[in-house]
């Protein structure tokens, strides 16, 4: 008679859109019994505490080529692909911009999106040079996180509103021959123990508008935005059918989450420069958001490694209770420091600490 093997406790710290993504792909593994531990979990829509109920949460080309990048962004590109049925997700034409001089035709995301090709002079935004068109794919996190959550609890996962003080508190949790999934986000500067001091905001600002003549996607390249700008119009599903978000500011080491008047007026400026349309009387101004991206130095941290409990602290004394009574190896992966990429990124990175664990689950089958 065949013995069905033991559970495996899997503890996934931090309920933002890394996390909640990487507990779904880990659900899909009856053998795992997966909790997600949180101070804010995904129906604190209106919490500055974390990056993803604010993000602008489409595909944007960011950065040069990397493999590992393209990977995670071309697994993701496809999901939310395919979540356009459902009405989670919503294609847009869009529109690019790049100095003139650009090599348009060898830009690295060019097999990742849809339709790609390069604009013709007179479908640039006035004052542009080059710039290619293509399409692209959006979610709206008011809707996504909580169909996120939704699908984890109809699947068994636990969700539980805890504030995790230090990383021996984090490892406790999973326990001896446990996994714990570190998907905390700027809080992976502050866990006591962990203090990943590479961890810093960016902070970002935006407009949300409602109307009918700007619904698609146009940007200008964002290169070092050493002035802290970022301008950009992404299309959005809404239970009203399409609103807008336009953006905005890009400000390393900024952790003000306040809302800026000036601001708001630098962004409505630049971004009706691309699409004049917004200046028209009929644009309604829905929302302002002001919220921090996770960024790391170095780039996202996607790695595993085994810790020992009970993991103290010499900087807190913690009781017994809460560093657990037992001592064994804890699985640890970590899945944070995505910057403004968390969405656009999330379903590859998922997908990559799901076979990290089962390969240290089970080193045999690597």
């Amino acid at each position: 008679m065949s013995v069905e093997p033991a559970q495996i406790q899997v503890i996934v710290l931090g309920a933002g859109v890394i996390g909640l993504t990487v507990a779904h792909v880990l659900s899909k593994n009856a053998r795992y019994k997966i909790e997600v531990v949180a101070r804010d979990l995904p129906q604190d829509l209106d919490s500055q505490a974390f990056a993803s109920p604010w993000a602008g949460a489409n595909w944007s080309p960011m950065g040069a080529y990397d493999e590992r990048i393209y990977k995670w962004e071309k697994t993701t590109f496809d999901k939310f692909w395919d979540l356009i049925p459902t009405k989670l997700a919503v294609a847009s034409t869009s529109r690019v911009c790049y100095d003139e001089g650009t090599d348009l035709d060898g830009l690295w995301y060019k097999p990742l999106v849809r339709d790609f090709r390069i604009l013709k002079e007179n479908e640039l935004p006035a004052g542009q040079k080059a710039g290619v068109g293509f399409q692209t794919v959006s979610v709206w996190p008011d809707a996504y996180l909580p169909w996120l959550s939704s699908e984890l609890t109809a699947r068994g996962v636990e969700f539980v509103r805890k504030r995790v003080v230090t990383f021996g508190e984090a490892a406790a949790l999973a326990g001896p021959g446990g996994v714990l999934i570190n998907a905390t986000g700027l809080g992976a500067r502050s866990l006591i123990g962990l203090e990943d001091q590479d961890v810093y905001p960016i902070r970002g600002q935006t407009i949300v508008i409602d109307n009918p003549k700007v619904h698609e996607f146009i940007c200008t390249e964002l290169t070092s935005a050493d002035d802290g700008n970022a301008t950009y119009i992404i299309p959005r599903p809404s239970p009203t059918g399409i609103t807008t978000i336009l953006g905005g500011k890009y400000q390393k080491d900024n952790w003000d989450t306040s809302f800026s008047a000036t601001d708001a007026q630098g962004i409505l400026e630049r971004c009706a420069a691309l699409a004049p349309a917004i200046k028209d009387p009929e644009t309604r101004v829905l929302r302002h958001n002001v919220g921090l991206r996770p960024a790391r130095r170095g780039g996202p941290r996607v790695e595993a490694e085994h810790v020992e409990v009970p993991l103290k602290s010499a900087l807190l004394t913690e009781s017994e209770e809460t560093l657990g009574g037992q001592k064994g190896s804890v699985l640890v992966v970590h899945a944070y420091g995505f910057g403004p990429a968390g969405y656009q990124q999330s379903w590859g990175a998922a997908q990559e600490v799901g076979e990290l664990v089962g390969v240290h689950i089970n080193p045999n089958n690597a």
